[in-house]
């Protein structure tokens, strides 16, 4: 779109020629802006893909791009996954092939292109380190470093020196100081979600072989110490002390724009008592909020209300409702549904001891995943408010709107601004903030395997809307909790407004991230449009207890709001039963 200034995609190679927005797009579904590709991805995250595939997984050096690694990259201004070199690393695996890869990121997608190997996608080397490290994987399980990373990142946040107390070049110099921990810390990620895909890929054999293959979701669920699922818990206790209160009560029923302010301006002993719980959780769980991973978006910190919001949709749930209730009831599943499998197989030691190995693995590494994506966002929120303090002294000066435009310039602007030398930041951000909202109004391709058409083709958002789905319609997508549940389809697109879900609803979204996890709470049952048997929603639905159907294509168009739904998450299907 015209000659603005953007972030340059990636080069096309041939060779490594299959990109997907599949789990990229519950990390970036936006586009992302200058200053978060700069500060965090090119500088932070993309490096520390690269760097545990090379020093951990066992890729070669010569084999990805030094600097822009094909594992994640930008084309028309969206971020994608660069699945040729993740199948090419699943065929070099012992006990793994790019069919399974292709299983847990698609979930079956028809469209997805198959796998062609080459000779040179084969590696010794690859596939011997790749066996130590499903010995670690299987065996060992040690987590200090993913502990010694959580210390670091708390550690950082209780430390954060008065932000209005620094200079505009020594906020910059801060989040700048951040790439190379957010790399490490990147770095561990992966080597989370590599390992957190294993154990369960085992759990479903083995399930599946016994013929009971819906018990392996029961098996991975209240697992307890999900990172994502905590604030959920959180805001529980708010709601009860809402619920509790008339004086909190009257002024929720008020509505929640401007709540945060108009609770802070209220001196009585009841509200402050409330501010002072929610100011904990705001140190604690602040970092949180919709796309996280982009510094231009909001958090729990900067925009209070985003809280208060979750806050008011779960004070109308009764007590039964509360999260470490659900929680608890899986664990207690887990554990017996995992005793009773292992004494049947009894008779086969060889299997039963990957069963039962299979299992502790789950446990450390899918909360350990959650654990190893909420260290990083504390360490990108950091960059964020150091940031954001240089914009919003530049709107003090009336050269920026509001403070989160300082995002839409490049780093190298931000230090001319800081030092006083950048004299058309207004022009700059104008033009930008255009685009931005240009690209945010275009559908990008979900995958492509071959020269991604130029985004000036790509069809706007909503022009090929489906068709609405009919009473006794069967929507298909990928089980993700277990159970089945009845209610009101509620479709919300943004986790900032659910002000029409009730409890008992049933939960319609595009995708979830850590912000939506709240809105679980009140939610009879969840569908989400994408997702993987990783994804966020899964994992936090099953610590939750909820029913959960994920990669229901198109969910929030062709499921009309109000309408009466039965959500399967055993069979992964959703049944309208009532039009509204």
């Amino acid at each position: 779109m015209g000659t603005v200034r953007w972030i340059e995609d990636n080069v096309y190679n041939p060779k490594l020629g299959f990109w997907s927005r599949a789990n990229v797009g519950e990390v970036l579904p936006d586009p992302p802006s200058p200053l978060g590709w700069d500060m965090v991805f090119e500088g932070g995250t993309v490096l520390g893909w690269r760097d545990c595939m090379v020093n951990r997984l066992g890729i070669a050096d010569d084999e990805v791009h030094p600097t822009r690694p094909e594992v994640i990259g930008l084309f028309g201004g969206y971020a994608y996954l660069g699945m040729s070199l993740l199948r090419i690393w699943a065929a070099r695996t012992p006990g793994f092939t790019p069919e399974m890869l292709d299983a847990a990121y698609f979930a079956g997608n028809p469209d997805i292109p198959p796998y062609i190997a080459e000779p040179w996608h084969q590696n010794p080397q690859t596939t011997q380190v790749m066996a130590g490290w499903l010995g670690w994987v299987m065996g060992d399980r040690d987590q200090y470093e993913l502990e010694a990373d959580r210390t670091a990142a708390r550690q950082l946040r209780a430390d954060r020196p008065d932000l209005s107390s620094l200079t505009d070049l020594e906020l910059y110099e801060r989040a700048d100081a951040l790439k190379p921990i957010i790399r490490s810390l990147f770095d561990q990620h992966i080597n989370q979600s590599g390992a957190a895909s294993i154990a369960p890929g085992i759990l479903g054999a083995v399930c599946a072989a016994i013929g009971n293959p819906t018990a392996a979701m029961r098996l991975l669920a209240g697992i307890g110490g999900v990172d994502s699922a905590e604030p959920a818990s959180a805001m529980w206790d708010l709601s009860r002390m809402v619920r509790g209160s008339e004086a909190l009560t009257r002024r929720f029923d008020s509505g929640t724009d401007g709540l945060t302010d108009r609770l802070r301006a209220d001196d009585s002993a009841e509200i402050a008592a409330f501010v002072a719980r929610l100011d904990e959780l705001l140190i604690e769980f602040g970092s949180r909020g919709p796309n996280e991973w982009d510094i231009h978006s909001h958090t729990w910190e900067t925009q209070p209300d985003l809280v208060l919001a979750a806050v008011d949709r779960m004070r109308h749930a009764d007590d039964s409702a509360a999260p470490s209730g659900h929680q608890k009831t899986a664990e207690v599943e887990r554990l017996r549904l995992g005793d009773e499998i292992a004494a049947m197989l009894a008779g086969d030691p060889a299997t039963q001891g990957q069963f039962v190995a299979a299992l502790a693995s789950a446990c450390t590494f899918l909360a350990g995943r959650e654990r190893s994506k909420t260290n990083i966002i504390r360490v990108i929120h950091e960059a964020r408010m150091s940031l954001w303090e240089i914009g919003r002294r530049a709107v003090d000066r009336g050269e920026l709107d509001e403070a989160r435009d300082i995002c839409l310039l490049f780093a190298d602007e931000v230090q001319a601004l800081a030092s006083g030398s950048l004299t058309e930041a207004r022009e700059l951000v104008a033009a930008r903030r255009a685009h931005l909202d240009w690209l945010g109004s275009l559908e990008p391709p979900f995958l492509f395997d071959s020269s991604p058409p130029s985004n000036t083709t790509w069809p706007k958002r909503g022009d090929n809307r489906p068709s609405v789905a009919g009473v006794g319609e069967v929507l298909a997508g990928l089980p993700g909790c277990p159970g089945v549940a009845r209610g009101r389809a509620r479709v919300v697109l943004h986790a900032s407004d659910p002000s029409a879900l009730e409890p008992g609803d049933v939960l319609i979204a595009p995708m979830t991230d850590p912000a939506w996890t709240p809105l679980f709470v009140p939610a009879a049952a969840v569908v989400v449009n994408v997702g993987a048997p990783l994804s966020h929603a899964i994992i936090v639905s099953r610590e939750l207890g909820i029913p959960c159907v994920v990669s229901v294509n198109d969910a929030t168009d062709r499921i009309p709001d109000g309408a009466l739904v039965e959500v399967n998450g055993d069979t992964g299907t959703v049944t309208v039963l009532e039009l509204p």
